[in-house]
């Protein structure tokens, strides 16, 4: 404790004067400190140490830290320090200041500077210090991060210092998280060890059960005991996030195949046409979004935040366009022969995915994302993306938005009409064939806008929808052929379900036994979770 002493006040001092004192020193009066640690004996350079230290400057930080690793040289012709890296014959002069390579010199030419264990706890608690005590939260915070993992206990005095200085609520939760963790390795009482490990508890993640397992480890006792209740604590807390993580995978996932099976729904459930081309529509609206990207990069890079919502409206309109004339130019020509519109659609999907590698390729073509879709926030020990939290939103927005056209238009009326009973439908002056070439295009832009916004988590090439049509019949047979309601329900389960067995099976496996599942329940209920009724659907 008596050497504790002096060192904190020591630091109580410095984190006082760092932010009340002058300017940082010009580059001239900071290189003349930092060649001061070339001269003298050890006690020269603790007092030089200190002295840096205390200047606050996050500059003589790379100087410190070459001197703790070895590699800080004085040149005695001129008493210049330098940092070094090996080089042919001898050694790279690095500017301690800027960083920039300055001369190469043979190894005669420049003197290590030697420290001893003496300065070395000095160099840690000056450089502790100098993170700790920065100017910048985000530094305080990282250094945090680094002395708990560190658990180094030169370092506790300084993170006393931070603690009574720091002014954010957050980075004072870090530091206290990091001092706590230094205490389980330092010779302080067995109750201070054990009020650490109540802060380990509070903090939760993963590194804080490595720090209580080895505190378990390494101690006896009462502290022992209590590293081990907390190290299970800490573990059954994990679970329940990592279950909750899981859960949120499986949404994401379920909301990628809610994009990918609302079209098909809608077609399958109006026209009973089994599309196996319905994949490369969704891989057309992917490439859309690449084209558009490519245009806005060469001629207005400025608006590139704005190309996905440029980019939801030509997929929808290319994809559906498409998907009408494949329509009027094969499938009408196939109804009520479900086994030859499936080859031929089987066909077609070949034809479309061979069509794209000679026009762009066969490798992946790279989608930018938007800023405001980039990064993730935490929840607890929840990650959530925000790409994948936008894909969500988007995701229940279209579903809601064809709701609303099946429901409050003549379009949308007529639809369920011929979904009911298509001759009684066609008895009643409707355009039984006008409204399956609309539902084609309908359902093959849907799957185009499932294209945008697979492109921001998926590769673009020529297989993409091929990843996701088996899953999205499965969706749709599971959820109730033609029910929005079902494939909604159907989507999010089966994601759910995957994310839940892929730790267990793998993700083959696991999607093997969600297959199995589907098939044991169509068993018992053929027409799936949600099924419309009407007197074709009957029969």
């Amino acid at each position: 404790m008596a050497r504790i002493l002096p060192s904190l006040l020591f630091f109580l001092a410095l984190a006082w004067l760092i932010p009340s004192g002058p300017a940082q020193a010009s580059d001239e009066a900071l290189q003349a400190q930092i060649d001061a640690l070339g001269t003298g004996g050890f006690s020269d350079t603790a007092k030089q140490i200190q002295a840096l230290a205390a200047s606050g400057d996050d500059r003589v930080v790379p100087a410190l830290q070459a001197l703790l690793a070895g590699k800080l040289y004085v040149r005695p012709s001129d008493k210049k320090v330098f940092i070094t890296e090996k080089a042919e014959g001898g050694f790279t002069l690095i500017d301690p200041l800027s960083g920039k390579d300055m001369a190469t010199s043979d190894s005669f030419s420049v003197k290590k500077i030697r420290v001893n264990n003496r300065l070395r706890r000095e160099l840690k608690a000056a450089l502790g210090g100098l993170t700790l005590l920065s100017k910048n939260p985000a530094a305080r915070l990282k250094a945090a991060g680094a002395v708990f993992k560190s658990q180094d206990p030169d370092m506790l005095v300084p993170l006393e210092a931070a603690i009574l200085k720091e002014t954010e609520d957050k980075v004072r939760k870090a530091l206290q998280g990091a001092r706590a963790a230094v205490q389980l390795k330092s010779d302080v009482p067995e109750a201070d060890k054990i009020a650490a490990l109540k802060l380990i508890e509070e903090r939760g993640d993963r590194d804080a059960l490595s720090v209580a397992l080895a505190a378990a480890a390494q101690s006896e006792g009462a502290v022992k005991a209590a590293a081990e209740a907390t190290a299970k604590s800490i573990r059954q807390n994990l679970e329940l996030w990592g279950a909750a993580q899981n859960v949120w995978y499986g949404l994401s996932l379920g909301s990628v195949l809610l994009l990918a099976a609302i079209g098909l729904a809608i077609t399958f459930g109006v026209m009973g046409v089994i599309n196996m081309a319905h994949g490369e529509m969704v891989m057309i609206g992917a490439y859309v979004t690449f084209m558009v990207q490519e245009v806005i990069r060469t001629s207005m890079p400025e608006m590139f935040a704005y190309s996905l919502l440029i980019s939801v409206p030509l997929a929808f309109l290319v994809a559906g366009a498409i998907g009408m004339a494949v329509e009027r130019c094969i499938i009408r020509f196939l109804y009520g022969r479900p086994l030859e519109t499936l080859l031929a659609t089987w066909g077609l999907s070949l034809v479309l995915q061979q069509a794209v590698r000679t026009i762009f390729g066969p490798s992946n073509r790279e989608v930018g994302t938007p800023d405001y879709m980039a990064g993730a926030f935490e929840i607890g020990h929840l990650t959530i993306t925000y790409n994948r939290l936008w894909i969500i939103v988007f995701s229940l927005v279209v579903l809601f938005a064809l709701m609303a056209v099946l429901k409050k238009t003549s379009l949308g009326l007529q639809m369920r009409a011929v979904t009911q009973n298509r001759r009684m439908a066609g008895a009643m002056g409707i355009r039984t064939s006008w409204v399956d070439a609309v539902t084609f295009g309908l359902g093959s832009g849907i799957a185009g806008i499932a294209g945008v916004a697979l492109s921001q988590i998926d590769n673009v090439s020529p297989n993409l929808g091929q990843s996701y049509i088996i899953d999205s019949f499965m969706v749709v047979v599971f959820g109730g052929v033609g029910n929005l309601w079902g494939t909604l329900v159907g989507a999010m389960t089966l994601g759910v379900a995957n994310k839940f067995l892929e730790p267990y099976a793998g993700a083959v496996l696991g999607k093997v036994l969600v297959l199995v599942f589907i098939i044991l329940f169509i068993q018992k209920r053929p027409r799936g979770l949600f099924a419309l009724k009407g007197r074709a659907i009957e029969t």
